[in-house]
């Protein structure tokens, strides 16, 4: 399935604009909350920190879920609106995922715990800025989530619609907790396996950041079972595939597109799916040389690029680079098939162009 370059253009056009709008909305409401609840003093440090966080984000989650109610219904506003509050759910997620893994960078500045932890240390009150910055991330965070369905719900698409819409959006909030126990589990465990590391792509990030957001959407629009099922297919495989995609930038990333340091996941001993395919794929020398390279993290700049150039030839020399690829365009092929002949139209064109964005990515 292909769209001509005049659509695909137009898709793309369409993409910018509607993350911008998207963006303007979750500005807008984050400031209202700001206003209404950081009333105590120096509150106000929070939202800043989270007007800035928001306003870098992709906006991919958003986007899916506005294509998944264009499946059933016609451009509206509130269905803008209630896209645009997974955008909050997803800063929940990514502020207390660099909580956890200790993750100083994000989109491209500093993450929020880390900001948090430089304005502490501006005050001689604050006796311990590292613990300050990491709890305050945590609260900032539950504040998201909170947010997130609060402006879902405040986008007033009637209750047959909200009934229809809650289920799903409760599974994928249950569905990224499990996937980031899931997470934990695999880089607590020496040898995850890459069956234990794909289900955790798949609940945490393939469901999460495709599947289910046009599910959301395709049930707020009250969509036919024929077409929330071919999303459903059309979004698993995206999904996986777009963290495929994300596992590859996270050793093979150029650092001032991805904004993340360079080989970010090497250093902090993740366990993602290209990393895990090459100790499996690995044998003999190359499974010593990996072996070698997990032992040590190197403390200086120059060094830690040197470590994660031969990081890098050893998963390419295992294969792992490649079987990652084959992976990605597998699953991009059978997203496509899944879309015929349920989705017509311009969400199947813009669906179309947001299976190759999303998984040829650089950043």
């Amino acid at each position: 399935m292909h769209t001509s370059a005049t659509d695909y253009d137009r898709v793309s056009a369409w993409f910018r604009g509607h993350a911008d709008d998207s963006r303007a909305r979750v500005v807008e409401f984050t400031d209202r909350q700001a206003a209404e609840h950081f009333t105590v003093p120096h509150a106000d440090v929070l939202g800043s920190v989270l007007t800035g966080f928001v306003t870098r984000g992709k906006y991919v989650r958003s986007t899916f879920a506005y294509l998944g109610w264009r499946c059933g219904q016609p451009d509206d506003p509130r269905a803008a609106q209630a896209a645009a509050s997974l955008e909050l759910l997803h800063a929940f997620a990514l502020i207390q995922d660099d909580v956890m893994d200790d993750s100083a960078v994000r989109r491209g500045a500093p993450a929020v715990h880390a900001q948090l932890e430089t304005w502490a240390a501006g005050r001689e009150s604050v006796r311990q800025p590292g613990a300050f910055g990491r709890s305050a991330a945590v609260l900032l965070s539950d504040l998201c989530l909170i947010w997130a369905e609060r402006m879902l719900r405040e986008a007033d698409l009637g209750p047959a619609a909200m009934a229809r819409g809650w289920r799903v959006y409760d599974l994928m909030r249950a569905e990224l907790a499990v996937g980031q126990f899931g997470d934990l589990l695999n880089e607590a465990s020496a040898h995850p396996t890459l069956d234990d590391v794909l289900d955790v792509a798949r609940r945490k990030s393939g469901n999460y950041t495709v599947r289910r957001p046009l599910e959301l959407g395709a049930a707020l629009a009250g969509c036919s079972p024929a077409i929330t099922a071919a999303l459903g297919r059309y979004g698993e495989a995206i999904g996986e595939a777009f963290q495929l995609r994300d596992d590859l930038l996270g050793v093979f990333g150029d650092p001032t597109v991805t904004g993340k340091p360079v080989g970010d996941d090497l250093f902090q001993g993740k366990a993602t799916t290209v990393i895990v395919a090459a100790r499996e794929l690995a044998q003999d020398r190359l499974a010593t040389e990996l072996r070698r390279l997990a032992a040590r993290r190197p403390e200086h700049a120059q060094e830690r690029v040197e470590w994660v150039r031969q990081w890098q030839d050893v998963i390419r020399e295992s294969g792992a680079e490649k079987w990652a690829e084959e992976a990605i365009a597998a699953r991009v092929d059978r997203a496509l098939a899944a879309l015929r002949p349920a989705v017509t139209g311009f969400a199947r064109d813009a669906l179309v162009v947001l299976a190759d964005q999303a998984t040829r990515r650089s950043a």
